[in-house]
């Protein structure tokens, strides 16, 4: 990377605002792509009141690991609500409980967002019955690519729509 920092002040970190309906919005920036790590990713997130960054979600393959910056707001965690303020670490192990940070208070809600970069990861959005499946592909030496999927899965059997003869239906 040509703009790779070795130190990087938070406050000098450049953010993108992102919005979907009403309950969605963040300005995030990409850490992990200014200082140039490759397994261990990095976002600022700033959230409005009242909003949240993400839909309540939960990893399969990576690890997340959240510290909170400034302000206040509720850490949502199974069928838990948990009040988190500045200072706090939140951890979300892969295959754990959904979870979701959501700014209930009056203020900017800002937080670090850490997460290992595993060649795959699975994610469940429990509130909306979506998943999502990313798998890269390639090593240090050569570009990635990643082939992701997202949508809702109906239940079938290992079997069904192959066809018996040795040749597919699509």
């Amino acid at each position: 990377m040509t703009n790779r920092r070795d130190i990087l002040n938070v406050a000098d970190i450049p953010t993108r605002t992102f919005h979907s309906g009403p309950r969605f919005e963040a300005a995030l920036g990409d850490i992990d792509g200014a200082l140039g790590t490759t397994q261990i990713g990095a976002t600022l997130h700033i959230v409005p009141a009242g909003k949240t960054a993400w839909p309540y979600h939960r990893h399969h393959g990576n690890d997340e690991l959240f510290y909170v910056l400034a302000g206040e707001g509720t850490y949502r965690v199974g069928e838990r609500r948990l009040p988190v303020k500045a200072g706090d670490l939140i951890g979300a192990p892969a295959g754990g409980e959904a979870h979701q940070i959501i700014n209930t208070s009056k203020g900017e809600l800002r937080y670090i967002a850490f997460a290992n970069h595993g060649r795959a990861d699975l994610v469940e959005y429990p509130d909306s019955g979506q998943v999502s499946v990313a798998i890269a592909q390639g090593n240090d030496r050569e570009p990635m690519s990643v082939f992701e999927v997202r949508g809702r899965v109906t239940p079938t059997t290992y079997w069904d729509g192959e066809d018996m003869e040795g040749t597919s239906n699509g």
